[in-house]
C-alpha cells in the first residue's frame, strides 16, 4: 500500500496521524469498501519503512473513530456503515444524557489517559497485570476440581457479604505471620482491592468530602474517589515516605475523612517505608482520629531486604483498614482480595457488600482456599519472587548503562514498579510519542498526580517484560531521552484537566 508520508518536517502531523487520514480518505472515496481487510502491522510497517508501534497507533486511531474492527487472530477489517443514519447530538429529538458530576469527572479522567497501541510486539512497560506465561493455570484447576468434587453445588448458590470461611481462615493465618491479629471474622472478601478501595472509602467519606492521599498516587484511585463525589487532599511524597509535618496540617482539617495509603511497593514510586515512619504515621492519624486505608495489594511480593510489618500490624487503636489482593500475586481473574478491619467496621463492610452485589464468586474462592491449603500458593509465589527479582536487577542495570546524566530511579525490594525520574527540563508525556514510535510503553507521571500536572517522572514495570525484552526496552527508551535532551527544552505544557 503507497502511502505517502513527510517525515522530518516540524509541521507536519505525526506519521500515525498521517495513515490514519490518508486511509479513511480511501475509505469515504469508497477505495477502501466495508469488509475490506487492512494490511497487518508487520507488513504495512515493512513497506512504509515505519515502526510497528506506528502502524498501530494509526489503527487505534481508526478504530477510535469507529471506521475499523479488530479482532485477534483475523486481522484489522473496515467497519460495516450503520444501516441508517446515526443520531447526532444536536438532531431534534435526541436524548440528551444528563450525567452526574462524579460521571463527567470520571469521563474527564479517562478522556486524559493515553491510548497504548495494541501491538503483540511492543515493550510493555506500562503494564501492572502479571506475567500470564507465569499463571500457575494447571495447578490451580486441579484446586477448582477438588472443591467443585467435594462441595459441589453449595458453591454455585451466593456465598453471603464475607465470602468463604475456609479462605478467610487462611488468610487471617497468613496475615498473622505478617504480625496481624485479624480473626477469619474480622477479615471481608471482595472482588480485588479496587472493590476493597472503594467500600473502605464509602465507610468513611460522603460526597464532597475529602480523601488525603500521596502525591503521587495509585492512578485508579484518583477515579475511586472521583466517582464517589470525593475530593483530594494531596500529601507529598519524601524518599522516606509521605511528609510527616504535611500530613499532620493535612488531617487536621475537618473535611478530610481518611487516609489512602500504599506503604509498601509505592505505587508508581516503587518504595517502601521504614517501621519509625509506619508508627509515627499511625501516631499522627491517631492524633486527629482519622483512619488509614492500608492499600496492601502486594505485600506478597518481597524479594530482597527485610519483610516489613504492614500499618495493621502496627496499629494498636483499629484506625487502619488493610486491604489485599490475589490479582498481582497470583492472576487478576479469580477476583479476590479481602478487607481487614476490626469491631462496627466489619457490621458496616458486610451491610455494604449485601446491597451492593450480595457477595463475590464463592467457588473460585473456595478454589483459592484449597490453592493455599495445598501449599501450590507457596510454590507459586517462590517462582515469581525469584523471577520478579531477576527483572528488576536486570532493569536496574540496563537503566545505570542506557539512562543520562540526571536521571534518578527507585530501586525497590518487592512488586513491580520502578519509578523513574528524567533530567530537568524534561516531561515523560512528551517522551511517550517517541517511545511509542519505538516500541516502548510505560506510564507517564502526570497520571499519577491529582492535578494531572506535568512531570519528569514515569513509571517502569517489570510484569510482562523478560531480561531480554528489559534490556531493549531501556536501550530504545535511552536514545529517544538524549535525543531530546540533544533537540532542547519543548514547549512549557498545561496541567492535564484531571
Amino acid at each position: 500500500m503507497d502511502i505517502p508520508i513527510q517525515r522530518g518536517d516540524g509541521g507536519s502531523a505525526p506519521i500515525y496521524l498521517q495513515i490514519a487520514d490518508y486511509l479513511r480518505a480511501e475509505m469515504e472515496a469508497g477505495r477502501l469498501r466495508s469488509g475490506t481487510r487492512l494490511p497487518t502491522i508487520r507488513r504495512l510497517a515493512s513497506e512504509l519503512a515505519v515502526n510497528r508501534g506506528t502502524v498501530s497507533l494509526a489503527y487505534e486511531e481508526l478504530a477510535a473513530r469507529g471506521l475499523v474492527t479488530s479482532t485477534v487472530g483475523r486481522g484489522t477489517f473496515v467497519r460495516a456503515p450503520a444501516a441508517a443514519e446515526p443520531v447526532t447530538p444536536d438532531a431534534p429529538g435526541a436524548f440528551q444524557p444528563v450525567f452526574t458530576a462524579p460521571v463527567e469527572r470520571l469521563i474527564d479522567l479517562e478522556n486524559a489517559r493515553p491510548r497504548y497501541a495494541a501491538d503483540g510486539d511492543a515493550i510493555a512497560f506500562h503494564a501492572l497485570v502479571p506475567d500470564p506465561s507465569l499463571y500457575p493455570a494447571d495447578a490451580f484447576r486441579r484446586a477448582l476440581n477438588r472443591v467443585l468434587a467435594s462441595e459441589g453445588a453449595e458453591l454455585l448458590s451466593y456465598g453471603g457479604p464475607q465470602g468463604h470461611r475456609g479462605l478467610r481462615e487462611a488468610l487471617a493465618k497468613r496475615f498473622a505471620a505478617a504480625g496481624m491479629r485479624h480473626s477469619a471474622d474480622e477479615i471481608v472478601l471482595c472482588q480485588g482491592a479496587s472493590q476493597g478501595i472503594a467500600l473502605a472509602m464509602r465507610l468513611f467519606a460522603e460526597r464532597g468530602d475529602v480523601v488525603a492521599v500521596e502525591e503521587p498516587t495509585y492512578s485508579n484511585v484518583l477515579s475511586a474517589i472521583a466517582s464517589l463525589g470525593l475530593k483530594t487532599a494531596p500529601v507529598p511524597m519524601r524518599e522516606t515516605g509521605l511528609d510527616l509535618a504535611a500530613l499532620e496540617h493535612t488531617l487536621a482539617r475537618p473535611d478530610v475523612k481518611l487516609l489512602y495509603t500504599i506503604p509498601t511497593f509505592h505505587n508508581p514510586l516503587g518504595t517502601s517505608t521504614s517501621v519509625e515512619h509506619r508508627e509515627a504515621l499511625l501516631a499522627c492519624a491517631g492524633r486527629h482520629g482519622k483512619p488509614v486505608v492500608e492499600d496492601a495489594y502486594e505485600m506478597d511480593l518481597a524479594y530482597s531486604g527485610r519483610a516489613l510489618p504492614p500499618l495493621a500490624a502496627l496499629d494498636a487503636a483499629g484506625l487502619v483498614v488493610h486491604l489485599f489482593s490475589f490479582s498481582k500475586s497470583l492472576f487478576p481473574g479469580a477476583r479476590v482480595g479481602s478487607i481487614a478491619a476490626r469491631g462496627r467496621l466489619i457490621d458496616a463492610l458486610l451491610a455494604m457488600r449485601n446491597a451492593t452485589d450480595l457477595g463475590g464468586a464463592l467457588v473460585l474462592q473456595a478454589a483459592l482456599s484449597q490453592f493455599v491449603a495445598d501449599g501450590d500458593y507457596d510454590r507459586h509465589l517462590a517462582r515469581l519472587r525469584r523471577t520478579l527479582r531477576s527483572r528488576r536487577d536486570a532493569m536496574l542495570a540496563a537503566l545505570r548503562r542506557h539512562f543520562p546524566d540526571g536521571a534518578r530511579w527507585s530501586e525497590p525490594s518487592g512488586g513491580y514498579q520502578i519509578w523513574v525520574e528524567l533530567p530537568e527540563g524534561l516531561d515523560s508525556r512528551d517522551l511517550l510519542e517517541d517511545a511509542q514510535a519505538a516500541g516502548v510503553l510505560f506510564a507517564p507521571g502526570f497520571l499519577f498526580h491529582h492535578d494531572g500536572r506535568p512531570s519528569r517522572g514515569l513509571r517502569l514495570t517489570i510484569a510482562t517484560a523478560d531480561e531480554a525484552a528489559i534490556e531493549r526496552g531501556v536501550a530504545k527508551l535511552g536514545e529517544r531521552i538524549h535525543a531530546r535532551l540533544a533537540a532542547g527544552p519543548p514547549p512549557r505544557r498545561a496541567a492535564v484537566p484531571v
